[in-house]
């Protein structure tokens, strides 16, 4: 059936209710959803709704491991604002799911797993490839169904979308046994749809909350606002803008809040935490007032809780009543959507003079011998923070960067400026290594018209090599830059400071990259040198397809500041060589 004629039938699936199999009424659920891609495996027990796709205008990305397939909707949900799909079979390919799945939770990211299980009569048997995924997800998932009647798919999957993206987004998962695949029901798209979504009972912001949080901002002398990546997942980055720019305060960005603030904005003073920059920690220390935006203090964010910010007043706006008071003590919690209160809060928000405390904090950058690009030597020796300014630099900052995690992660946070939403693709809350490729090739799929580059480490690029492959059979422009230092970087730079440099376990021998790639039909270039940098991203660019750099980086180097598990936020190491502003704790 000709693509024409399968968005005919699709739309009248919708219109007219129709008796189909219950793997029919999956894809017809789907799309009724707006789903246009699918990122998935097949197997036996999944099988019957594979068979039904070619009946349904949407695409099927075939991944090399399932654990890709939920990293993809993930990262297609990251760049797009939508719900990322995810299928699978039974047993192994439900299990491997579950990291991506991890990974979605902890980042509060919109996406929809599937997975085929086997007949209901067998259910609880031990089965073929038969296990017991709803159970083994539902610590790290919102919710998940198991549906073992053709009738309960359609209204299953409609409440999983609901679910996925409502109040705090996050994964959900929807296990069919074969049997309901295979049954026939009849379909009612409208009948299918679920309730209303209620609020949560504490999800409601009271005058008086929003009165006291004015009241706080009017009289504080050192405020800062911490945004969080709930300012992108709100799609409040106008709100916020507003807030800072009327009431002139400066604004420091966690890790997954990246790009919900102008990088180049004045008011922006950069990254908190543990690699953050050195003044904006000491900013939040000194700070009389916190406005907390979309952001959960997590422990990366605030070091020891003990001696977090002890001379500021808190106010936290979070649409997830769980994490008030969780982790911090605030003073005013603003339970509710973030761009919705901000919309209330923005009317009592006087205008107020900054400059002093702007001054300060200035004054205090300038004080620091900051781990610039600039006081890298440039003496034949390629190191990692060149690249990602070379790369920003190149690319003008328009591009979608989808990282892996470790030492790259931290370095492109610190390097590459972003200057809107959905640039930065990257796992904060999991940590996830292998998230980069797929998540890019998810990330891809969504803005086609986007450039994407995935920056990758030589560790975690190894984990999930083998999706080089989908991008060659999707026809992907992906661009792949991985940061080569011959170590599990992160983990050796712990060794070097924490446990005497015994580096064991962390030495890492990896493959000819370039012969990698060209063993898929892919392109590549190494580069060994700051010079040849240049080059070879313009060369990468240009390319009509997917391209991979293979970056040689100095082996030894350390991402800087750090601040130690257990220390104060303010107690960071420094970049060896350089006047301290701080102890350097833990590197005695």
């Amino acid at each position: 059936m000709g693509t024409h004629a399968t968005t005919q039938a699709a739309n009248a699936h919708l219109t007219t209710p129709t008796r189909l199999t219950g793997a029919e009424i999956v894809w017809a659920t789907l799309y009724g959803e707006g789903v246009t891609d699918v990122f998935g495996y097949p197997g036996g027990a999944i099988l019957p709704v594979y068979d039904a796709l070619r009946k349904f205008p949407i695409h099927h990305t075939l991944v090399r491991h399932e654990q890709g397939a939920a990293h993809m909707a993930d990262g297609y949900a990251r760049a797009s604002g939508k719900v990322g799909v995810a299928m699978a079979t039974s047993g192994p390919g439900a299990t491997n799911l579950v990291t991506g799945i991890a990974t979605a939770m902890l980042d509060s990211i919109p996406i929809v797993c599937i997975t085929g299980n086997v007949s209901s009569k067998v259910l609880g048997t031990d089965a073929f490839q038969e296990v017991d995924i709803t159970g083994i997800t539902l610590p790290v998932t919102k919710h998940n169904f198991l549906v073992s009647r053709p009738e309960d798919i359609a209204p299953a999957i409609r409440h999983a979308f609901q679910i996925a993206r409502s109040a705090r987004p996050g994964p959900v998962l929807v296990d069919i046994t074969k049997d309901a695949q295979q049954g026939t029901a009849i379909f009612d798209f409208a009948a299918a749809a679920p309730p209303p979504h209620r609020p949560h009972p504490m999800r409601r912001v009271e005058v008086s909350a929003l009165d006291q949080a004015a009241e706080l901002i009017r009289n504080a002398q050192r405020p800062v606002i911490l945004a969080g990546h709930g300012v992108i997942e709100s799609g409040a980055g106008e709100q916020l803008l507003s807030l800072a720019e009327r009431a002139q305060i400066p604004v420091a960005l966690t890790l997954l809040g990246l790009g919900g603030f102008p990088a180049s904005h004045s008011l922006n003073i950069g990254m908190m935490g543990m690699h953050g920059e050195s003044w904006v920690n000491h900013a939040i220390q000194d700070a009389d007032l916190l406005i907390a935006c979309g952001m959960r203090f997590d422990d990366r964010v605030t070091g020891a809780t003990a001696t977090y910010a002890l001379k500021a007043k808190k106010i936290h706006i979070e649409v997830d009543p769980s994490e008030i008071n969780k982790n911090i003590k605030v003073d005013v919690a603003l339970v509710g959507d973030l761009a919705q209160v901000l919309d209330q809060l923005l009317p009592r928000v006087a205008t107020r003079n900054g400059a002093a405390w702007l001054k300060t904090i200035e004054a205090s950058k300038g004080a620091v011998a900051v781990h610039d690009i600039k006081n890298l030597p440039d003496s034949g020796h390629l190191y990692a923070a060149h690249v990602m300014h070379d790369l920003w630099h190149i690319t003008g900052g328009d591009a979608i960067i989808v990282t892996d995690v470790g030492q790259h992660q931290m370095w492109e946070a610190q390097y590459f400026h972003h200057e809107r939403p959905r640039t930065l693709i990257t796992s904060g809350g999991l940590g996830t290594m292998g998230f980069g490729l797929p998540a890019a090739i998810g990330a891809k799929t969504a803005c086609p018209d986007k450039e994407v580059w995935v920056i990758a480490g030589d560790g975690g690029f190894q984990m999930t090599a083998a999706e080089l492959a989908t991008i060659v059979q999707e026809g992907l422009k992906v661009n792949i830059a991985i940061v080569n230092n011959g170590y599990l970087g992160m983990v050796r730079q712990w060794q070097e400071f924490f446990y005497e440099r015994n580096y064991e376990a962390t030495p890492l021998v990896s493959p000819d990259f370039v012969k990698l790639a060209d063993a898929h039909g892919l392109p590549g270039r190494t580069v060994r040198t700051r010079t040849e940098l240049d080059q070879a991203v313009a060369v990468a660019r240009a390319a009509k397809g997917a391209f991979l750099l293979n970056i040689h980086v100095e082996k030894e180097d350390a991402v800087y500041p750090m601040i130690p598990a257990g220390n104060a936020l303010h107690e960071m190491i420094r970049r060896p060589g350089k006047k301290p502003l701080d102890k350097p704790a833990g590197n005695k």
